[in-house]
């Protein structure tokens, strides 16, 4: 807290609302040399910043390498985020994204316009298996027909020769691989 003599720095022709509401304002901030800093009801300490270099801080948020050309509250977010204060940001972060060519090109994507998130089914290896029978050949062996078996995720292969193509046999093939 501020131990100066505070009523002796009075503004003259300033009335007492005006007076306790810049009192009130001024016990957020600190100064630490050379910078002013302020404390907000996060209670993280940002260091304020001058216009020029908000601008600065603005354009590397949004245009920059990490910035990804993003509305002007997200921007906004992105320089309190990156430990800086202006009273005015979100109206310069305005101002920024509505003159940036790249942003006025590109426009909004709007839910019309993007793809559709579809589920993804998640499967590991010898989840999903392929099974079906080929065939009637020539007998070899007794055995006309061939049961293949292929893993979806690994494309693994099993192939038996067998006599009939029923049930029972593909029951006893599987029993085989597990």
């Amino acid at each position: 807290p501020c131990k100066l003599p505070c009523g002796e720095f009075r503004h003259k022709g300033c009335d007492i609302a005006t007076e306790e509401k810049f009192f009130k304002d001024a016990r957020h901030y600190f100064w630490d040399d050379p910078y002013l800093f302020r404390t907000r009801a996060d209670q993280i300490i940002r260091r304020c910043v001058a216009e020029q270099e908000a601008i600065d801080i603005l354009k590397a948020c949004h245009s920059g390498p990490t910035g990804g050309h993003y509305g002007a509250s997200y921007t906004a977010k992105k320089v309190f985020d990156s430990g800086f204060y202006r009273p005015f940001i979100y109206k310069d972060a305005f101002e920024l994204v509505k003159h940036c060519d790249s942003c006025q090109r590109q426009g909004k994507v709007s839910q019309r316009d993007e793809m559709p998130q579809n589920f993804i089914q998640i499967c590991e290896i010898f989840d999903v298996w392929g099974i079906d029978f080929m065939g009637p050949f020539p007998s070899s062996k007794g055995n006309k027909y061939i049961l293949v078996a292929i893993d979806y995720l690994s494309k693994w292969v099993e192939a038996k020769a067998l006599p009939t193509n029923d049930a029972r046999v593909v029951v006893k093939f599987l029993k085989s691989l597990f």
